[in-house]
């Protein structure tokens, strides 16, 4: 069972995108705040895993 949820940190090390370049991707407004991305009661950034996947799949 995969989460829903993933930290930025975790999601790099797939190898998709560096953590840098998914910082940009949310501070250029690429990954929209409560749909590929939501801030946890702590201010930590988790990733949507599949949203961002629909995202990548959606420039095809």
């Amino acid at each position: 069972m995969k989460p829903k949820y993933i930290s930025v940190k975790a999601f790099a090390q797939l190898g998709a995108y560096s953590e840098q370049a998914i910082r940009s991707k949310i501070k250029k407004g690429q990954w929209v705040l409560n749909q590929h991305y939501r801030k946890s009661p702590d201010g930590r950034i988790l990733l949507d895993f599949e949203q961002i996947n629909l995202w990548i799949e959606s420039a095809s």
